[in-house]
């Protein structure tokens, strides 16, 4: 069985999620919410809050509600790259630079030990 979680619009450098959720990909889901407890970047709020959610989203699922989530592993998870907000920045003599605000949509899929056997 497969639980997915999607957070959109999440402002943090697609690259820097990257490097977080790179941490936790395949592991269980008790080590990968330790592996973010312990990293000290911004992304690795969001990524925790959006894996906590597709663990939530296993008790939608009539067919292992109640389960114990220790044993599911982070079966996937993807970072991909929203749009960018575009600011201007004044500079010297009338010119303006372009400030690029990237946004990323954060994906984590969780799943149970069968599924991946199959």
């Amino acid at each position: 069985m497969k639980a997915r979680a999607i957070s959109k619009y999440q402002r943090v450098s697609p690259f820097k999620a990257r490097q977080v959720i790179d941490l936790i990909r395949g592991q269980k889901v008790v080590d990968a919410l330790n592996i973010l407890n312990n990293t000290n970047r911004k992304a690795a709020v969001m990524i925790k809050k959006t894996l906590l959610s597709a663990v939530a989203n296993v008790s939608n699922i009539p067919e292992v509600a109640g389960a114990n989530t220790d044993e599911w592993i982070v079966s996937k998870a993807v970072i991909d790259e929203g749009p960018t907000m575009k600011r201007i920045r004044p500079r010297a003599m009338g010119r303006a630079f372009r400030i690029r605000k990237r946004t990323s949509h954060i994906t984590i899929e969780v799943s149970d030990n069968s599924s991946n056997k199959e």
